[in-house]
Parts: structure tokens; sequence; C-alpha cells
């Protein structure tokens, strides 16, 4: 469960302006995670997540560049832990997962290899990843499946 809690936080902190640790915790209840502002607190320094400026806007939650390593052992686990097949489908990366884990496991993959997707979907146990080409999602099934391959 804190996986997948910690994954929303950095998911929600990048995709909104986040300002305060309470406008954070509304958002992780409306997810549906039941969380208390010190458990919030707690994950925000685990994750070692700070306060940057937004100009004219004050400021904002984000993901310390230092953090990246750490979170990358955390995104692989929950792929590791979660995951239970990937294949290409043309441009598309079709990954499944056990039930209920999809949507974190999502979020590991979007954040984890930005650069390479177009952009996902996912449902209870089902990833859609969208690739710019037959190519580009054949090499992000690779990288994915050598995640899962490296299970203890």
């Amino acid at each position: 469960m804190k996986n997948e809690r910690q994954s929303k936080i950095i998911e929600l902190i990048n995709s909104h302006d986040i300002e305060t640790q309470e406008v954070l915790l509304d958002k992780l209840r409306e997810a549906g995670f039941n969380v208390t502002q010190a458990t919030v607190s707690r994950d925000i320094k685990e994750l070692n997540i700070v306060k940057t400026s937004v100009k004219g806007h004050g400021y904002k939650y984000a993901v310390k560049g230092a953090a990246s390593e750490r979170n990358g052992t955390k995104y692989a686990n929950i792929l590791r832990e979660a995951a239970t097949s990937v294949v290409c489908a043309g441009n598309l990366v079709i990954v499944r997962t056990y039930a209920g884990m999809a949507d974190p496991s999502a979020a590991a993959i979007d954040l984890t290899w930005h650069n390479d997707i177009l952009g996902s979907i996912a449902g209870d146990d089902t990833i859609f990843v969208a690739t710019a080409d037959v190519t580009s999602a054949q090499k992000l099934a690779d990288k994915i499946n050598a995640v899962l391959e490296s299970r203890d």
C-alpha cells in the first residue's frame, strides 16, 4: 500500500500544482487513499519532495532531482511486484498486472520512461502504453521485461 500511495503522490505532484500538504491530502483521499497528514508528511520526506518557486504563482511541490535514482528503484519494485506480462501490438505496449495494480504500475512506467511514451491508459489489471512507432514499442517492452526478469 505504501508503494502505491507514494507512486500516487508522485503522479499527483507531477500532474498538478500542489501548494500544500492539505491539498495533497485531499487529492489522495479523492483517489481512494485513507491517509493522515502525518503519513503524507513522512512520504514527502521519504520521497525527497521539495517546494519550488513557480513564477508569479507562489510555490508548489516537486520531486527533487537527487531522489530520481531511489525513485527509479521504487518504480522498478512496483513493476516487479505487480506486472505479470508485457507484449507489443503495433505501437502499443500492453502490460498485464495483478488485479488492482495497473494504476500504480502505469505511474511507474510513465515516470520511468516518460521520454519513450506518448501516453498510457490503465484499467484494473491492464495498461496500454502508446509509443511513436513499432520500434519504440518493442524497445520499451524490452526495457520493462528487463526489469521483470530481474525479479529475485
